[in-house]
């Protein structure tokens, strides 16, 4: 069976996050077309789970000379669209596993479109940091949320299994980066291919129609 557009997303990257908040500006009902799935650096517990299937991690950490220059950028680019940023301290051993883990504990609940929001607000309009587990509690109840049972998802067997499969979906795609799309055989990487992905979406939905 042929696969739906894909996106891949990261909670840690702010254009990741500013390109999921254009497309669903532009299609408020992507999570309706496009499968979204979780990009993050996976922690000892999944590397060697993903390192058993045959799987690999491609991401390669950036230097300091390329994040102070996506820490202007990132700014540049919040102020053109309008969107309200304040920077996160992240210190390097954050543990991302965790709210990556907790949005598909939340898909699995139904409710992974407020936590998207709540912890994206968390961490890109108030700087907060997502990956300690008591922050992490906190906003999802402030959100009216079940803090408790997102914040545990890294114990759930059957999501850890759900987040593994995802790392294979990025080591299959050889997806090195976020945000990136995929729709059939072409792949789109980067905030600023946002608008070709979605248009050559939009025109196969078009053709879809046509054909009935």
């Amino acid at each position: 069976m042929r696969r739906p557009p894909r996106l891949y997303f990261s909670l840690r990257s702010p254009f990741s996050w500013m390109a999921v908040r254009l497309l669903e500006e532009r299609l408020p009902h992507a999570d309706e077309l496009i499968e979204y799935v979780p990009f993050t650096e996976p922690d000892e517990t999944s590397l060697t789970e993903l390192k058993a299937r045959g799987g690999e991690f491609h991401y390669i950490a950036m230097s300091k000379a390329k994040h102070l220059y996506i820490l202007s950028d990132t700014k540049r680019l919040a102020a053109k669209y309008g969107f309200a940023m304040k920077w996160p301290i992240d210190t390097g051993d954050e543990w991302w596993e965790l709210p990556h883990l907790g949005w598909l504990k939340a898909r699995e609940l139904g409710v992974h479109r407020e936590y998207y929001r709540a912890v994206m607000a968390a961490r890109w309009e108030r700087g907060e940091d997502i990956c300690d587990r008591e922050q992490l509690r906190r906003v999802c109840n402030e959100a009216g949320l079940d803090g408790d049972v997102l914040a545990a998802a890294p114990e759930d067997p059957a999501i850890r299994e759900q987040g593994v499969q995802a790392l294979m979906d990025v080591y299959e795609d050889d997806v090195f980066g976020v945000p990136y799309f995929r729709l059939g055989r072409h792949r789109y990487w980067g905030l600023d291919r946002l608008d070709d992905f979605v248009t050559a979406l939009e025109q196969q939905l078009a053709a879809a129609a046509v054909r009935g």
